[in-house]
This record gives structure tokens, C-alpha cells and sequence, in this order.
């Protein structure tokens, strides 16, 4: 009896199995809105000088006659690129010919100008307050701003690299919680931080749970669900990145300064530390790594969840031992160099790397594109982001059921890479089409986010799945910080970036069709169970017995 046989036997799809999807799923809305927050905490408003003639009020009563503030800022303040108030430099005495329109003055780039030396004037229409404005993060530090982001996704790749490996050791249960705790604690140390460098630092730490909460959420949901219903938990769970953008835009609505709004998504997390002590730990990794007695109460108790206690009853420590018997040995070789020098696993690695890398490379450049096709409002932006998302992942569950895993991951990246691809080809006067093509191209990554997430999970053996999708977020990761900085390109060509943006997908899904089908196979537990996989296809496809003593893995 294999560990599927056993979790059919205490249910694989019932009671248990909702309430975990939806206190996994809950908080992967909230780690959503952490990865897309700066958008709207760290918005840079409209800004000018600050000059005395407009914002010292002593000062500008003393001035004769009644001039309106649009003549006070002519003088004060010279014009930029735009046409419009220079945002970094300011006049160093009032220019008060040019309120002469007859006048020869002196053009304002001829006299005399200097920074910003008593600060800036920030536009609160929008948002009351932002990282930006807290820090005046503008004009010679207005690279501090992206840095800041860098760091969080950097935080990301670190915990997607240090979390799979851990999780494979100590458990995905036990950091899962401690994850919800540090996004807990370091989100709302990050609201009240008096500095900048400790602001960078408690995002850093906050991006480093995340990334530990996206990988064991996807591995539990897995394990302790039937092969039958995984596609659906998967894509249950990417759903909730959707409709995580679309929260992210509601509470970022609702509350436009940055403290609030970085203290509002992560006290969630204090609630989610509490309930998922009474999440279980996957049975399947407990019983990998020989912990019977714990794997035996855990099945117990998902039993009597699924108000399944008789079966329960009947399960004992000598038929586990009997029935898992096949996963002695299943520590032998679980570590990172089995994934990057055995013959197949080394393919498959290298394959689900890039197919997360183009994940993360092209959404977050299709993401920078969006923007820079003029939306106004940014609060509609981010819901549109997340409204296309829902059908391309619904679709997804009917793709991977009906086509399989192999054909829907090669087919969606392919697809997102060819819609920016056609974008080089269309007109800059087509506004519309010019808009509809990336917004395609991003439903079809929102199928392939889907897609990675299951194919990347069923690719790999219980003792070293985590550390594999580990590796996997962390190329998805060091695709999202390289992603926005191909915009620089565009200095030598506008075409440039969308054709890197498109062949990168376009790659990822050619190679994903080297990779082996999983659908309706069980997860595989050991190294062996891997090979055994193989041989069978090899059995069904080719019986000539040469070509069989030659197939690898």
C-alpha cells in the first residue's frame, strides 16, 4: 500500500481538505499585496521645491501688490522638460521679469538655479503620505526607490533558497508558522521604522517569509490531496494571488498613507500564526523521513475530520511501517547536488528553472509596459492586473486536465511570448491593439503561474520537492529583479525590450516540452520512485529491449 492507497482511505478530498485550502489560501492574499505594496506606499506624488514666496506665509504677505500663486511659482520656480514646474530645481532669487510678457529676459535656463536645499512640496491629492515623501526619495535619491524594491525581491530569492532546503529538513508545517510570524512582526516594525536603511531591512526580512509561506503553502495543499484533485487545489491557490492584486487596490483605496497601509496587511499575519498551529503536518513528508508515530496521528486525525474515525481507528504503526516500507533508504541522496548531477533530475531542474524564470522575468516587465501605456489611475491598473488574472487560471484547470502538463506549460509561455512579440509589429497610432496584446500575453502568464506551480511539484521527489521549487522561486525571483532593468534598452531602440520580453517565454516553452508528462501519477516519494517513472514510460513506449538498457533518466 503506497501513500496515495492511504490518504484515500482518510480522505483525500473532504472536510479537512477545504478548511485547509482556505486557511492556506487566506494568507496567500495578504502575501500578495506585500510583493505589489510599493506601488502605492512608495507612489512618488507630484513635487517641487520648496520656495519661501509660496510656503512661508510671512514672506509672501510682504510681497507687493496681489499676485496669484501660478505668477509666485513662474518666478520661483523654473520650468521642466514637461513644460511644467522643474521638480528638482528652484530659482535662487524671484525672476520677477518674467512676469513680463514683453520683457527680454534672461531665459530661465541662463540665471541662476540651484537644488532643492530647503526640501520639497509634495502634491497629497492622491496619497497623504508615502515612503517617498517620508524620506524624500526624489531627484538625487530618487534611486533609492527601486532600491528599495530590489531589496524586498531580493529577500525573496534568498528565502526561496534557504526556505526549500529547510522545509525539506524540519517540516513544512513548522515554517510555515514561524514565516507568518515574521511577516507578522517585521511588516509592522516596518510601519513605525524612523529610518530609511531599517525600513529596507524589515522589508528584507518580511520578502524572506514570503517566499518561505508561497512554497510550503503549495507543498501542503499537494501532499495531503489525491493526484485526482490537485489541479484544483493549485488552482484554488493561484487564484489567490489574484485575487490578491485586486485587495492590494481596495485597502490601498481605502487608506492612502504608507504606515497604514503597511500596518494593515500585516497584522492579518498575526491571526494566521495563531489558527495554523492547527494545520497538520504533511503526513507524506512525516512518514519520508521515518517519523511514524507523528504520521500515524496526523492521518488519525485527518480522519476524523473527514468523519472517516473508523478507518482511522483501523490504522496502526505496523501497517504505516508495512505500507511505506518502499521509502526505507529515502534520505540516501536528498541533497542539492542529487538535482543538479543525477542525468534526469538535472534536466528537469535546469527546465522548471527557466520556465519560473520567464514567469517572473516577463509579468513583471508586462507589469512595467502596462504602466507605460498611460493608465491614470493606478488603483484600476492594479485591479485590471488581477481581473485578467482569474479566467486564464480557471481555463488553466480545464488545460491541465483535459491536455495535460506538458503541453498547457509550453502552450501558455509560448502564447504570452508571441502576444508581446507581435506588439514590435503594431503601430503606435493602434493604442487599443498595442494595449490588448499585453494584456493577453498577461492572462497566459497568470496559466503559466498556474501551470509551473503543479508540473514544478509532481517533476520532483518528496525528500527533495521543496528544495526544488525552492530553486524555482528563486529563478522566478532573480527573473522579476532582472525583468524592469531590460527597460534600458529602450535608449538605443523602443523595440528592444519587447523582443527580450518575448523570447524569453518563447524559450522557457520550447524547452518545457523535453520535460515528461505527470498527469494522473502519483507523487513520487524517493530518487526511485523517479527512475521507476521512467522505466515504466520507456516500457510503454519503446519494448525493444536494447533501447530499454540504454534509457536514463
Amino acid at each position: 500500500m503506497a501513500f496515495p492507497e492511504l490518504l484515500d482511505q482518510v480522505g483525500s478530498l473532504g472536510r479537512f481538505q477545504f478548511l485547509q485550502t482556505v486557511a492556506l489560501v487566506v494568507p496567500i492574499l495578504y502575501v500578495t499585496t506585500h510583493t505589489m505594496l510599493e506601488n502605492f506606499s512608495a507612489a512618488v506624488p507630484s513635487h517641487r521645491c520648496w520656495v519661501p514666496l509660496l510656503d512661508n506665509s510671512t514672506i509672501q504677505d510682504s510681497v507687493p501688490g496681489t499676485l496669484d500663486p501660478e505668477a509666485l511659482l513662474a518666478v520661483s520656480i523654473p520650468q521642466g522638460p514637461n513644460q511644467r514646474p522643474h521638480p528638482c530645481r528652484r530659482f535662487r532669487q524671484p525672476q520677477w521679469q518674467l512676469l513680463d510678457p514683453n520683457a527680454t529676459a534672461t531665459n530661465w535656463s541662463e540665471a541662476a538655479t540651484e537644488p532643492c536645499v530647503d526640501g520639497w512640496v509634495y502634491d497629497h491629492s492622491t496619497f497623504t503620505a508615502t515612503v517617498v515623501t517620508k524620506w524624500d526619495l526624489v531627484c538625487d535619491s530618487q534611486a533609492l526607490k527601486p532600491m528599495a524594491q530590489s531589496i524586498f525581491l531580493a529577500g525573496i530569492l534568498v528565502g526561496a533558497v534557504v526556505c526549500g532546503r529547510i522545509s525539506d529538513r524540519y517540516g513544512r508545517r513548522t515554517v510555515l508558522t514561524w514565516s507568518y510570524l515574521q511577516i507578522a512582526v517585521s511588516g509592522t516594525v516596518a510601519a513605525f521604522t524612523p529610518a530609511f536603511s531599517l525600513y529596507c531591512l524589515f522589508r528584507f526580512l518580511a520578502a524572506f517569509a514570503v517566499a518561505a509561506v508561497m512554497m510550503n503553502t503549495t507543498s501542503l495543499l499537494m501532499e495531503w490531496t489525491s493526484a485526482r484533485a490537485r489541479v484544483l487545489m493549485m488552482t484554488l491557490n493561484s487564484l489567490g494571488f489574484s485575487f490578491g492584486q485586486i485587495l492590494m487596490a481596495a485597502v490601498a483605496y481605502g487608506l492612502r498613507h504608507w504606515a497604514q497601509l503597511q500596518l494593515a496587511l500585516s497584522a492579518p499575519f498575526f491571526l494566521c500564526f495563531a489558527y495554523s498551529w492547527w494545520l497538520p503536518e504533511s503526513a507524506q513528508w512525516l512518514l519520508t523521513m521515518g517519523k511514524l508515530d507523528q504520521g500515524l496521528r496526523e492521518l488519525q486525525r485527518v480522519a476524523s475530520i473527514n468523519r472517516k474515525r473508523t478507518t482511522g481507528d483501523t490504522l496502526t504503526r505496523e501497517g504505516l511501517l508495512s505500507a511505506v516500507q518502499e521509502l526505507s533508504g529515502a534520505q540516501d541522496s536528498t541533497t542539492l547536488g542529487a538535482l543538479l548531477h543525477m542525468p534526469g533530475l538535472r534536466l528537469r531542474t535546469w527546465i522548471s528553472m527557466l520556465c519560473w524564470f520567464a514567469f517572473g522575468f516577463t509579468f513583471y516587465g508586462l507589469v512595467l509596459d502596462l504602466q507605460a501605456l498611460g493608465s491614470s489611475n493606478i488603483f484600476l491598473l492594479q485591479v485590471l492586473v488581477g481581473v485578467v488574472d482569474i479566467p486564464a487560471k480557471m481555463g488553466t484547470q480545464l488545460l491541465l486536465g483535459r491536455l495535460g502538463r506538458r503541453p498547457t506549460q509550453a502552450g501558455s509561455l509560448v502564447l504570452s511570448g508571441l502576444c508581446i512579440l507581435a506588439n514590435t509589429l503594431v503601430p503606435y497610432e493602434m493604442g487599443s491593439l498595442r494595449s490588448a496584446l499585453p494584456v493577453l500575453g498577461l492572462g497566459s502568464l497568470g496559466a503559466t503561474f498556474t501551470c509551473v506551480t503543479v508540473y514544478s511539484g509532481e517533476l520532483f521527489p518528496t525528500v527533495l520537492r521543496m528544495t526544488a521549487v525552492g530553486l524555482g522561486q528563486m529563478a522566478a525571483r532573480l527573473g522579476a529583479i532582472l525583468g524592469p532593468l531590460v527597460q534600458l534598452l529602450s535608449i538605443h531602440s523602443p523595440w528592444l525590450p519587447l523582443l527580450v520580453y518575448g523570447a524569453v517565454p518563447v524559450l522557457g516553452g520550447l524547452a518545457a516540452l523535453l520535460l515528461p508528462e505527470t498527469q494522473n501519477l502519483p507523487l513520487p516519494d524517493t530518487l526511485q520512485d523517479v527512475q521507476n517513472q521512467a522505466v515504466k514510460k520507456a516500457t510503454h513506449s519503446t519494448p525493444a529491449p536494447s533501447v530499454l538498457t540504454s534509457t536514463r533518466l
